[in-house]
């Protein structure tokens, strides 16, 4: 199984430019909304047309702007699930699943894949409901069945969980982990979780504003993302533009602090990063030891998030601003840092940082990612 695909398609103000390759595989495309992650799986699947490139599924050409070649939709054997399921409302659940199938299908032989992939989704007994008398987790079931009862040659799926709560999620991620393992064939799987991508996909490609700007496993995105646009996207909550001073160290103008950093500093290095987690706790001054100031405090249900501000920042690049003056700038300013909270008694909790406390905080250099 194999997926090649380089395409152009111009906006006013967007231009999506992609070229990638994917095989037996699941491929995922990460990237904030409005990147042109859907837009390429809609021009896979024929509902948009690309300006110029070619798309080519297992050796059949999809389109080809030089030769003339844009198969339609229906001619285009492809699964694309959309974000609201685009269930038929007026046929049953039966009706839906066989939607999908050919016209070439016999009636009989019909009923056989209907009942098969209602069998494989628990969705047995519902065949005579309508969409509307189901649940968003029984819908996006139903769509699924119709997507694979066509036998599609590249399956395709548009954050197919953002509309559903977290337990039903999580139920369902369990499910369509089963659909990928034994589906024979190439899956794209378009979504901004971090965490959603390392679960499903075998590798992941960074979009941003229309390009891939990378495309490794979701283990190195984590461990060692090359672009600012990946570092952000695998989670990290501090990222800075950063100046490089010299072979180990950074000026982070926004923080109004400098930085060592262990191994060499790339010259065409535009920004530095650090995950919240691995901020720790210092006695005092010290390399990469700052005296901060906690802005804001913000609690979940196993840790608290905390704002940190530079109290002896350097100025002359960036001014202090309150967050009355700029609210953006004023967070552009500060460092997040996330603490378990104790599963213990209200003591050891109360314990935990407060706005207004000053700390000493340190930024281990080995934990700092510099990016272009």
């Amino acid at each position: 199984m194999s997926l090649e695909v380089r395409i152009k398609k111009r906006f006013s103000s967007f231009t999506l430019d992609v070229d990638f390759t994917a095989k037996d595989e699941t491929l995922g495309f990460l990237g904030a909304s409005g990147c042109g992650k859907s837009l390429t799986l809609r021009c896979i699947a024929g509902v948009e047309t690309p300006d110029e490139g070619r798309i080519v599924v297992n050796g059949r050409v999809f389109f080809d702007s030089e030769a003339g070649v844009n198969l339609s939709p229906q001619q285009r054997k492809t699964g694309l699930l959309f974000q609201n399921y685009m269930l038929f409302p007026n046929l049953t659940v039966a009706e839906n699943v066989a939607a999908g199938l050919g016209r070439d299908v016999s009636k009989e032989r019909m009923k056989e894949l209907v009942a098969a992939e209602l069998k494989r989704f628990g969705l047995e007994g519902f065949g005579d409901r309508y969409p509307a008398q189901l649940s968003g987790g029984q819908q996006q079931r139903v769509a699924l069945a119709r997507m694979l009862a066509a036998k599609p040659d590249v399956l395709m799926l548009d954050e197919p969980f953002s509309a559903l709560d977290a337990h039903l999620r999580g139920v369902l991620e369990q499910s369509m982990a089963g659909v990928f393992a034994s589906f024979e064939g190439t899956v794209l799987y378009v979504s901004h979780d971090i965490d959603e991508a390392l679960r499903f996909c075998d590798r992941v490609a960074v979009v941003e504003s229309g390009r891939i700007v990378e495309t490794v496993s979701g283990d190195e995105l984590v461990t060692n993302p090359k672009t600012a646009a990946g570092l952000k996207l695998s989670g990290c909550k501090n990222v800075t533009p950063a100046v490089k001073l010299d072979e180990h160290g950074v000026w982070l103008p926004k923080w109004g602090v400098s930085l060592e950093v262990e191994g060499g500093v790339p010259d065409d290095m535009t920004s530095c990063g650090v995950r919240a987690r691995f901020i720790e706790r210092a006695e005092g001054p010290g390399l990469n030891c700052f005296r901060m100031r906690v802005d804001r405090v913000s609690d979940s249900r196993f840790e608290r998030t905390l704002l940190l501000g530079f109290v002896d920042r350097d100025d002359r690049d960036a001014p202090a601003v309150e967050a009355n003056e700029d609210e953006m700038k004023y967070l552009h300013q500060h460092l997040i840092w996330r603490v378990s909270k104790p599963m213990g008694s209200t003591d050891e909790v109360s314990a935990l940082p407060e706005r207004g406390d000053e700390l000493w905080m340190y930024i281990p250099p080995h934990r700092v990612h510099l990016v272009k």
